[in-house]
């Protein structure tokens, strides 16, 4: 017999009727004996307890279709029934939908059948006769279980969207580290795991390409046209999980490209069309590049394969007019094996733009890959001597010039020289290349140094800004780059390279010290302190607060691991 009194709110629950916004847990029931089914389906207050009825069988085997069609959150089933028993069926439902609640109701109390509901994951075993209160209690325990878990995954899912900005600063890390080569091949296999990062495939290269023009890279103002470029190639490849994409520095991104070895020719033209049509669509009058290596088999030779990438970068600045930069196209337009002389020589390759351009825009690390392929591209004309005083005059005097446009002494600029009296002499090729790999990187080292300057001007303006209005819960890195003036992906990169910390870690450590005073020296419950910190849920607060400190806001009030 069952202890139960017919609800006017069951039927309405079970007609679906409920009110506008309320969100209820569906509920389905299978007992072969059908007055106790219907008693339960039409006396409960479903409504009221927070569920709706969705649905009802006499056994077993009518039931898992029913429960595959309604996929309800709380199954309430009889163990002794024809056909399919309530064990059987627990144990086929839990398997196919593992995050179902199933409450056993039961006239047998025998401990064999409470084990083996245990063992399937059972949430709760009932004996018959069921009272109104303890069913009403397991309901609402069940669902007080359920809103916890679901909440716990939507703050779960809340963490790992802000935690993205991290995850990509992560990743670039990651590729840096493993086209040094100081990553083993298992390290890159486990630290491509722990980033979720698929790199699994026969064959790998890997392409450089720009998202914005070099000139402008030190002072990246808001582009309506710029974000739609980088957005629109961003997008492109992170579709395809042939491309795992990485941010190489403030302005060039690096792909990996990965697939069986026939396919590598069309994953590397795909990966140039897509940058040039990205371009025409959205910055027609924007210079683009594009560097793509040779394909190699093996992880451990990817620092190979970047190197050779790294000096296909670098002819950009040699070969300006030259977009889709290759082993095949560089070697074709420089003469790669000529023995041309030196009234053979393409004048436009000693152009003084070319070592201005360099000196705006290279990177540190592309400065020596530059120098090996800008001597290599004059090689013909290395046999005279009047050409290679040229040539290093012409470098001297054009770092002079840019250095000061940087408000930098020629003093100053070439103090630290040693090269400088190779001028006069008789020089090799090798002579050349460490001259002018000295004296760009010195111009490089003095262009980052205004740049930092300029980077600490900025930061100073962010994180005063930050430190103002951290506790206003709509506070968003895209909120703080309009503040600004600057595009919130350079805002970004730049926070990240020269605070040590991604925008999100700063803003949740702000929060997070603030939380920790409030909590050791007043008496605001953990919802307010919430509310003064920025976080309008007290909940995802509490969350985020034991996974950034390692224990809950209360524990910590009651002395637990504090500074």
């Amino acid at each position: 017999m069952v202890f139960l009194k017919k609800d006017p709110a069951a039927e309405t629950a079970r007609d679906g009727h409920v009110g506008e916004g309320i969100t209820l847990l569906r509920a389905f029931l299978v007992e072969d004996e059908s007055i106790i089914r219907e008693t339960l389906r039409d006396t409960v207050p479903w409504t009221q307890c927070g569920y709706t009825f969705a649905g009802e069988a006499g056994d077993g085997e009518m039931a898992l279709p029913l429960i595959r069609q309604a996929e309800p959150d709380v199954l309430i089933t009889d163990i002794r029934m024809p056909f399919m028993d309530g064990l059987a069926l627990s144990e086929l439902v839990s398997r196919e939908f593992p995050e179902m609640k199933i409450v056993i109701i039961s006239g047998y109390d025998d401990f064999e059948y409470a084990q083996q509901a245990i063992s399937i994951g059972v949430e709760r075993y009932l004996l018959k006769p069921i009272t109104k209160n303890a069913l009403l209690g397991v309901l609402e325990e069940i669902k007080e279980k359920i809103e916890g878990e679901r909440a716990n995954r939507s703050y779960l899912a809340q963490f790992h969207r802000e935690a993205e900005e991290y995850e990509q600063y992560t990743r670039r890390v990651f590729f840096e580290r493993m086209v040094a080569g100081q990553l083993s091949v298992r390290q890159i296999y486990e630290t491509a795991g722990r980033l979720d990062i698929d790199l699994r495939a026969q064959c790998y290269t890997i392409a450089l390409f720009s998202v914005l023009p070099e000139s402008s890279a030190s002072a990246e103002g808001y582009s309506e046209p710029g974000a739609r470029l980088r957005d629109a190639l961003l997008e492109h490849f992170l579709k395809y999980p042939e491309y795992v994409l990485f941010r190489w520095n403030l302005t060039t991104y690096a792909v990996l490209l990965k697939g069986d070895g026939a396919r590598m020719d069309e994953l590397s033209r795909r990966c140039v069309d897509t940058v040039r049509s990205r371009y025409e669509a959205h910055a027609p009058e924007r210079s683009w590049y594009v560097a793509v290596g040779r394909p190699t088999q093996r992880l451990s030779t990817l620092p190979a394969c970047f190197e050779e990438v790294s000096r296909l970068w670098a002819y950009r600045h040699i070969l300006p007019q030259q977009h889709v930069l290759t082993a095949d196209t560089v070697s074709f337009l420089t003469g790669t094996g000529s023995d041309c002389q030196l009234d053979q020589l393409d004048a436009g390759k000693v152009d003084p733009a070319i070592l201005t351009g360099v000196m705006q825009s290279a990177s540190a690390q592309e400065i020596p890959s530059f120098a090996d392929e800008y001597i290599h591209s004059v090689e013909e004309a290395l046999g005279s001597k009047p050409f290679c005083q040229y040539l290093m005059l012409s470098v001297r005097f054009t770092a002079a010039r840019f250095a000061a446009s940087l408000g930098v002494s020629q003093q100053e600029l070439f103090a630290p020289l040693a090269c400088l009296g190779l001028v006069g002499r008789n020089v090799t090729a090798a002579d050349l290349k460490d001259y002018l790999s000295a004296i760009l990187l010195r111009t490089a080292e003095l262009r980052d140094r205004a740049a930092s300057s300029q980077f600490r001007s900025l930061l100073k303006q962010v994180v005063t800004y930050i430190d103002q209005h951290f506790t206003d819960e709509t506070l968003s890195l895209n909120q703080v780059a309009r503040e600004v003036n600057i595009s919130a992906n350079y805002l970004s990169a730049v926070f990240s390279q020269e605070m040590g910390a991604t925008f999100t870690e700063y803003v949740t450590g702000r929060r997070m010290d603030l939380a920790k005073n409030l909590l050791r020296t007043t008496d605001k419950r953990s919802g307010e302190v919430a509310a003064a910190v920025g976080y309008k849920d007290p909940h995802y607060f509490s969350f985020l607060f034991k996974k950034t400190q390692g224990c809950t806001p209360r524990d910590y009030r009651g002395g637990g691991k504090r500074p």
